[in-house]
């Protein structure tokens, strides 16, 4: 098979991509995860959407088990076939759902990783901000850990977004949602640093509407950011496997930790539902069985 080739996909497989992308308004990236699936199924099966049966769905599952693919990426492989159906058949497309009444893999949730207070501090620490670069990296991961966005939503901020007066950031976060997140005194302080004293000369005579940019004028990418945070968590001596969300998780850990609802906590991650914050409650409930079984003389 010619590898430049492109897939094709069924059209009514386009059509549900359409409306995620257009009606529904999911990010770039979601939507490639669902073609990505689709494709795979539709690749594996050889059947027209409309053809497909449940026992083909179980068969596609049992393989995704033997070949030693974790549960959670088949049950979101099964998430995206219920999805796919359930809009055939709302758009009268289909007849029936062979999806209906398969249960999804079970799958254990795996608690976010994040770093301690003291850990932060040391990563905080690890630029050198006598350089250009140095404090244009401190102020991303200052704006990091007091805001608590994604690193896709930091790169993607502009010099407009950042309102020095107000103390607060417009951020443009998944399916194109805006919201307005606040930025404490400190992370603004590097901010106007960066961008008063290291941003141009960085640029040199360069111009870009990102707020964060490279030497070559263009703006930081997610991998840049990433790549970024893991050097100086190897320089501050930081031995936890780290993600791009690693100070997202733990932003969030800490305001709960000392206090934060719930609910002020989803609107500050920009969570529209309140269930994907619930994870964060479950490792405080960790932190405390571990006090228990510490301290307490029966445990």
């Amino acid at each position: 098979m010619d590898e430049n080739k492109k897939p094709i996909l069924s059209k009514e497989a386009e059509s549900f991509l359409n409306h995620l992308l257009v009606e529904r308004g999911l990010a770039k990236n979601s939507v490639e995860s669902y073609t990505r699936d689709l494709i795979d199924f539709f690749s594996e099966v050889k059947k027209e959407p409309l053809c497909v049966t449940r026992e083909d769905i179980r068969d596609y599952l049992t393989l995704q088990r033997k070949a030693g693919r974790k549960s959670s990426t088949a049950a979101r492989k099964l998430v995206t076939l219920k999805n796919f159906y359930r809009f055939l058949l709302l758009e009268k497309i289909a007849e029936r759902d062979p999806t209906e009444n398969i249960e999804s893999p079970k799958t254990i949730k795996a608690l976010p990783s994040y770093l301690t207070e003291d850990e932060v501090e040391a990563l905080l620490k690890a630029p050198d901000t006598t350089k250009p670069l140095g404090i244009r990296d401190k102020a991303m991961i200052e704006l990091l850990y007091a805001t608590g966005i994604r690193v896709s939503e930091l790169a993607s901020l502009t010099t407009k977004g950042f309102n020095e007066v107000a103390g607060f950031i417009l951020v443009m976060g998944k399916g194109s949602k805006e919201r307005i997140v606040p930025v404490g005194e400190v992370a603004q302080d590097w901010i106007k640093k960066y961008f008063s004293e290291a941003r141009p000369l960085i640029l040199k005579k360069k111009v870009s509407d990102a707020l964060f940019v490279t030497s070559r004028g263009g703006k930081m990418t997610r991998q840049n950011i990433f790549l970024m945070i893991t050097s100086y968590a190897r320089q501050a001596g930081i031995t936890k496997h780290l993600s791009p969300h690693t100070l997202r998780h733990s932003f969030a850990t800490h305001l709960l930790r000392r206090g934060a609802d719930l609910r002020s906590l989803q609107i500050l991650l920009g969570h529209s539902d309140i269930s994907t914050t619930q994870i964060y409650t479950h490792i405080e409930q960790e932190r405390l069985k571990e006090v228990y079984k510490k301290y307490h003389p029966r445990a």
